[in-house]
């Protein structure tokens, strides 16, 4: 299985960030090398969570999902775009009105962490990965937008990685956007927001460098090494083929085929770490 160590990576990070789209599930199946390397982090007792752009599911979702896939319930620690947008808010615009383009699970977040969503006046747009869009929404966030209200973005992926094929991610909506608008997001959360990595390195009481993010997107996981100091490991299970680093800017630490390869490489430096 080819691996390519693309910086020098000689100390194991203490805590690992798990994108999931593409990288530890593709559709409804679990990716090769998922749940051996969920018992790994468990017997050398390091920290991990799941983190994903895609708001297209709530926090509940995403757990059901896990869980029927064969993860255990207690291993099932998520933080989303979502949530991410959803702190933004409340630090930012507290007690403000929210017209939110998003699927009902989201919305359903977004009121139980407090968030005031409204159809009409709102105070601030906020657009997601909507997979239940309709034409209307588009027509009354663009009218919002020609208001001046503030626009916010939970994360900036073209794509979703499916079993068919990739599928129009919430940056293909921004490019519709802005044709009809000239508007751009005033601020975009998620990957690769260095934001989502302070908080979850205050989290676990940990530098953001002793942490390493593993995921398929270069832009998004990877854009991550230089926004925010984590190191990080590229799969090529996703969106991101081999030929694609070559004009990147974003350059992964490591690079492996699946998390099998990802495995092999941690478990072969903890045992030089404990030979030294």
């Amino acid at each position: 299985m080819q691996l390519t160590v693309k910086k020098h990576l000689n100390q194991l990070p203490s805590a690992f960030i798990l994108d999931m789209d593409g990288t530890f599930f593709l559709g409804d199946a679990l990716l090769p090398g998922a749940l051996e390397l969920l018992d790994w982090f468990n017997k050398n007792k390091i920290k991990f969570t799941f983190l994903t752009n895609n708001t297209s599911r709530g926090e509940l979702e995403y757990v059901a999902k896990l869980t029927a896939l064969g993860v255990k319930q207690e291993d099932v620690h998520i933080y989303t775009a979502g949530d991410a947008t959803i702190a933004y808010l409340k630090s930012n615009f507290p007690g403000k009105k929210v017209f939110l383009v998003g699927t009902e699970s989201l919305k359903r977040n977004f009121l139980d962490g407090g968030i005031d969503l409204v159809e009409d006046d709102p105070d601030v747009l906020v657009l997601s990965y909507d997979t239940e869009l309709t034409y209307q929404k588009l027509v009354d966030f663009c009218l919002g937008l020609r208001r001046g209200l503030p626009y916010l973005a939970t994360h900036p992926d073209l794509n979703c990685p499916s079993p068919i094929g990739p599928l129009p991610d919430i940056g293909s909506f921004m490019a519709l956007i802005e044709t009809s608008t000239g508007r751009l997001p005033d601020v975009i959360l998620g990957k690769p927001n260095p934001g989502i990595v302070v908080e979850l390195a205050r989290k676990w009481s940990l530098d953001v460098g002793e942490m390493m993010m593993v995921g398929d997107r270069l832009y998004t996981d990877i854009a991550l090494g230089q926004t925010s100091g984590v190191k990080t490991a590229l799969v090529l299970s996703g969106e991101t083929k081999r030929q694609d680093l070559a004009n990147s800017n974003y350059q992964p630490d490591l690079v492996c085929e699946n998390l099998v390869g990802l495995l092999r490489f941690l478990t072969e430096l903890s045992t030089e770490e404990k030979i030294i």
